[in-house]
């Protein structure tokens, strides 16, 4: 197997084999460890969700997720059909990023952000049991009205397309913005 190293911008890239080993963290004083990040992940109610777009634009949208301990895939829904659907169905990797609300040191103006950035690949969830699991459990997170959950669930299931990203790499940092 043949390894290729690039450094660029100060960046660590690699190619080993012909498989994308990701970036290291140049500021790696400021990484969370994998816990923190799965915790943002499972808390933040919504991120940002980018595909590679029509003619080859990065094309990224705010989106809800689920995070599934079980299985450790992102899950999101959406419709059949549109511009996100058609840029997964053509290229399946994507990346996902979601940030917290941040907070302030006492006495400080500066925001100290918590970031995570997911890459991976996207499947179609086929089976519609799994479909209406994950869309109770991704409601659950904005609200507990069990009813309101199964009428959405009854009257809008069946034209729901529920989709998972496949983590391959998880990093996640905090920034303070001084």
């Amino acid at each position: 197997m043949t390894t290729i190293l690039i450094i660029s911008d100060r960046c660590l890239y690699m190619i080993y084999g012909g498989e994308t080993v990701f970036r290291k963290m140049i500021r790696i004083k400021q990484q969370l460890e994998d816990v923190e990040c799965i915790e943002i992940l499972k808390r933040e109610k919504r991120g940002v969700l980018s595909v590679l777009g029509d003619d080859d634009y990065p094309y990224g949208m705010p989106i809800n997720h689920f995070y599934c301990e079980d299985d450790g895939k992102l899950y999101f829904h959406g419709g059949k059909t549109g511009h996100k659907i058609d840029a997964i169905r053509r290229h399946d990797k994507a990346s996902f990023c979601v940030y917290d609300a941040g907070y302030k040191k006492a006495g400080e103006w500066a925001l100290n952000i918590k970031s995570v950035i997911v890459f991976g690949r996207i499947e179609i969830v086929e089976e519609r049991e799994k479909v209406y699991e994950i869309a109770r459990k991704l409601s659950y997170k904005f609200t507990d009205d069990e009813e309101y959950i199964e009428h959405e669930i009854k009257h809008s299931g069946s034209g729901t397309l529920m989709f998972a990203l496949i983590p391959e790499h998880i990093t996640g940092k905090i920034v303070n913005e001084s």
